[in-house]
């Protein structure tokens, strides 16, 4: 696969390249330091939070609605 360094846009090549896709090991740890100073951010959360917030309740436990409804059931 044929490719630019992200770094110094220099033609690559994956059958070639050792550190493919940048053209050399300079540029490939220039891409590290620019990530490791927050150079580069990610623009949006990587996970819905909505999402984990239903998976940190465990099966076995109820949601207060659930409890709700069963408390009332019983009385």
């Amino acid at each position: 696969m044929q490719w630019h360094c992200p770094i110094c846009r220099k033609a690559t090549d994956s059958t070639k390249d050792s550190d493919f896709p940048f053209c050399s090991e300079r540029c490939r740890l220039t891409d590290l330091g620019n990530w490791a100073s927050e150079k580069y951010k990610v623009s949006e959360p990587a996970t819905d939070e909505s999402l984990s917030e239903s998976h940190e309740t465990s099966p076995h436990q109820a949601t207060s609605h659930e409890a709700t409804q069963r408390d009332e059931h019983e009385n």
